[in-house]
């Protein structure tokens, strides 16, 4: 009989080529409902975070990576995250 754990290796898991959505958060706002009900086009909603912060990655409401913003190379203007942190998936997200 085959060993459970042999057969379950990522090569062999068909939910490994499943892809799976990712959720970078670059800071939060908390404006006063007021000042939201205000916002027109061009205002600007500042963020608890400064621009050389770190990012977070969530699958879900789950964090599985920190990283920073970077342009993705030979293509100006689009980003992409450097990850700096990662956590432990093998135990599951």
């Amino acid at each position: 009989m085959s060993d459970p754990a042999q057969t379950d290796t990522p090569a062999n898991n068909p939910f490994t080529q499943v892809p799976i959505e990712i959720t970078i958060s670059v800071g939060k706002a908390r404006p006063l409902v007021r000042d939201l009900l205000r916002l027109k086009r061009d205002a600007v909603l500042p963020l608890d975070r400064q621009v050389n912060d770190p990012v977070e990655l969530y699958v879900g409401d789950k964090l599985i990576a920190r990283g920073e913003l970077t342009e993705v190379e030979g293509e100006a203007g689009k980003l992409a995250v450097r990850l700096t942190e990662v956590a432990d998936l093998q135990n599951g997200l």
